[in-house]
């Protein structure tokens, strides 16, 4: 009888748990969505870009503001401040970013060039550290920017090894969030990659115009890097040369935070 009664509750019990779960997913859907926004969102644009109905994306975004994680201004809705103390803890707090910093000192001294540090997430890339170089960089990018893997050595470096299935998917994603164009397909993203064997990414007037850049994974012991250090400078500081002459800086640089990876911080 105890163990009828155990699996007759099974499915029951599970029932909620699996709704938590999906309305923290969405949740989740719909704060990302805001990350990635240039400015304030409006309800109807969230809910259609995030394929919910209006409803269900107005209570999400109720909750998210009792916690104070989005913010509104008249019918718009934007982050709020409780994600600075997030940031302030991640940027104070996670090993690779702490030990990346010095390295990334060095390496922009020895070279000239901005030193940056990037993240994966999910099929996106952020920035999580960088020193600049001599030569500053014509735009503005701010700590936590969500960037595409598709554009940008830092990005595409992440997919090289990449299966053509990983590459479809990064090609939906980057379509669906507005970063690339409809006609993208996984073939022309394979031809954006680094030739096999070659180990760095390099790009010119991908992501913006009038920046050269190259770029270096962070190996782990996964053997699927979600790390990349680069090398970026606007274009008439350097050329491409210039930029592929300070690979080998770079590759010591990985390796040194790959060892990291490697330890038993991780």
């Amino acid at each position: 009888m105890a163990t009828t009664t155990s699996n007759t509750a099974g499915p029951a019990e599970e029932g909620p748990k699996s709704s938590n779960m999906r309305s923290l997913s969405r949740a989740m859907e719909v704060f990302a969505e805001l990350q990635r926004a240039e400015r304030p969102q409006r309800l109807s644009d969230l809910a259609r870009n995030c394929g919910m109905s209006l409803p269900t994306t107005l209570r999400i975004l109720r909750v998210l503001q009792d916690f104070g994680m989005v913010s509104q201004t008249d019918k718009s809705y934007r982050i709020g401040p409780a994600v600075l103390p997030a940031a302030r803890s991640f940027l104070e707090n996670d090993p690779l970013v702490v030990a990346a910093r010095p390295i990334l000192q060095q390496v922009a001294s020895q070279t000239g060039l901005t030193a940056s540090l990037y993240s994966r997430l999910g099929f996106e890339r952020i920035l999580v550290a960088r020193v600049d170089g001599e030569a500053p960089l014509r735009y503005d990018l701010p700590l936590g920017k969500r960037l595409p893997l598709t554009l940008g050595a830092a990005g595409k470096i992440l997919l090289a090894t990449a299966s053509d299935d990983e590459l479809q998917q990064v090609v939906t994603a980057a379509v669906a969030s507005g970063q690339e164009d409809a006609d993208l397909t996984a073939k022309d993203l394979r031809g954006r990659l680094p030739e096999p064997g070659t180990d760095y990414a390099y790009s010119a007037d991908e992501r913006a115009t009038g920046v050269l850049s190259v770029a270096m994974a962070i190996q782990n012991r996964t053997g699927r890097p979600t790390e990349s250090i680069s090398l970026t400078s606007p274009v008439e500081a350097a050329s491409e040369a210039t930029l592929k002459a300070g690979v080998p800086e770079l590759r010591r640089a990985a390796g040194r935070l790959s060892e990291l990876l490697e330890g038993s911080v991780y």
